[in-house]
């Protein structure tokens, strides 16, 4: 496929000649002489994202609780090691997206990532979170345990994200489609946040171990990697990529990046998506210490406030996809962006359960918007370099992506250290005179102010037109 052709919107136009939505997929007509060619069910590689997510949202979501909580690592040594962990996690990324957009095997381009990264993402998460006596006892191998598997499973979880990722454009390719299965996708991420999120601090502290003890948590670790690997593999042997893809030439590397690097698209689109991931970030790892410290709950409290917020997220979602079909990704997204950030000013003046699942209504309800448009608009981004340069890089694309994006753990941790420099918060057994403040702090005004960064960039980025409209750019964006 040639970037002219591409951009005429002819039956090769869009991220996936010849996939569910174009030439040879099971909704339109073959290209002449070619048997028709089953398409990837938007269910089945939707639902594929509850497996990527189980794991490493506990690993997100209670990683900070049990390592410096629980187990008593200073908050300076976890935030060093998380720095190291975000710049390598950035670092990684590129090289894995290219892999998987220059692989030509017979189980396809992505497959082969989804496998071995399921596989490896299990083990690393079971050794994360089962921490044997001796080294939990002992400072310097506590640190050493917590950057060698946390670093791991990071590693494993971009192997599967670089590739899985890259799918969405490439096996739907108009908008309406696309929103379809990235709306299944979400809802089952979602769902997986649910359990890894909402359910965690209940079952691992109250059903699967006791309060105060990794237990539960270790045993929760085995459990969800499990479940996960299962459903990364049921996905993976259900996607049909298109093997004409296999034809055209393997993107260069250096070339490959020195493009993407000249794409306006890139930085704007790049720097939003990283303010949304690294205040997303701070949720996820701080939700149960703000619980905690700043409300007075309990592991139920926290399981009750994180369920409210992601079921309504859910239901929002069709909410939010209505919004899309009818006014475009583009304005949708400009729009759910300022309604994040306004929704955590009610966190920093909560001060109990009742009044936390109120603020927390409010996260929702523009968190589930940023869920439905974000992934859309970087795909836009996507379908235009396919069509300028006329290959599909889209692995190395959303890497780099996940460079900025990834470098949130920087963020995150810098806002841990500025928890211990500012309010004197060093772990569990150390909290400081006011951890109460200090997690309100972390839990608002942090998100607030990267929201309100995004917010602002994205008001100055002009997107490229949505697949079924190739030619015509839409209105506002």
């Amino acid at each position: 496929m040639n970037a002219e052709r591409a951009a005429t919107g002819g039956p090769e136009s869009g991220p996936l000649a010849g996939s569910s939505e174009g030439a040879g997929s099971s909704e339109g007509e073959p290209p002449e002489g070619l048997p028709p060619r089953a398409g990837t069910s938007p269910l089945r590689y939707g639902i594929g994202m509850f497996g990527t997510s189980l794991p490493i949202n506990l690993v997100k979501g209670s990683m900070l609780y049990v390592y410096v909580e629980l187990l008593g690592l200073d908050a300076v040594v976890y935030a060093t090691v998380y720095a190291v962990y975000g710049v390598l996690d950035a670092v990684d990324n590129p090289v894995f997206g290219h892999l998987s957009d220059r692989t030509r095997s017979r189980w396809g381009r992505r497959r082969p990532y989804l496998v071995t990264g399921a596989l490896v993402l299990a083990g690393t998460t079971i050794a994360l979170f089962s921490v044997p006596g001796p080294v939990a006892e002992s400072a310097v191998g506590l640190a050493v345990w917590f950057a060698v598997f946390a670093i791991t499973t990071e590693i494993a979880d971009s192997l599967i994200n670089a590739s899985y990722g890259a799918l969405l454009p490439e096996l739907f390719t108009h908008e309406k489609r696309r929103a379809t299965a990235n709306a299944v996708r979400q809802g089952a991420q979602l769902i997986a946040l649910v359990i890894a999120l909402a359910l965690t601090p209940v079952l691992a502290r109250n059903v699967l171990g006791t309060e105060g003890s990794t237990v539960g948590y270790g045993r929760l670790a085995v459990i969800f990697a499990v479940v996960a690997a299962a459903v990364i593999l049921w996905t993976a042997f259900g996607v049909r990529e298109d093997p004409a893809l296999d034809a055209e030439p393997k993107p260069q590397f250096f070339r490959s990046v020195g493009q993407i690097l000249s794409t306006p698209q890139f930085w704007t689109v790049g720097v939003v998506n990283a303010c949304y991931g690294a205040a997303m970030a701070l949720v996820l790892g701080g939700l149960q210490l703000y619980v905690h410290h700043t409300l007075g709950g309990t592991a139920l409290d926290a399981s009750i406030l994180q369920l409210v917020v992601i079921v309504v997220a859910i239901g929002m979602l069709s909410v939010w996809a209505a919004v899309v079909r009818r006014k475009g990704a583009a304005w949708t997204w400009r729009l759910a962006l300022p309604v994040a950030a306004v929704g955590f000013i009610p966190m920093y003046f909560a001060t109990d359960l009742i009044t936390g699942i109120f603020a927390g209504l409010a996260v929702a309800v523009g968190y589930s918007g940023v869920l439905a448009t974000n992934d859309l608009v970087i795909a836009r981004v996507l379908d235009a370099d396919a069509a300028r340069h006329g290959t599909h890089r889209s692995g190395l694309f959303l890497a780099a992506f996940g460079v900025l994006g990834r470098l949130n753990a920087l963020v995150t941790a810098g806002a841990l250290a500025s928890l211990a420099v500012w309010f004197g918060y060093r772990n569990g057994a150390d909290p400081g005179p006011d951890p109460g403040q200090a997690f309100r702090v972390y839990l608002s005004l942090y998100p607030f102010a990267l929201l309100l960064i995004g917010t602002t960039v994205s008001r100055f980025i002009r997107l490229p037109a949505a697949p079924q409209e190739a030619g015509s750019q839409e209105a506002g964006s």
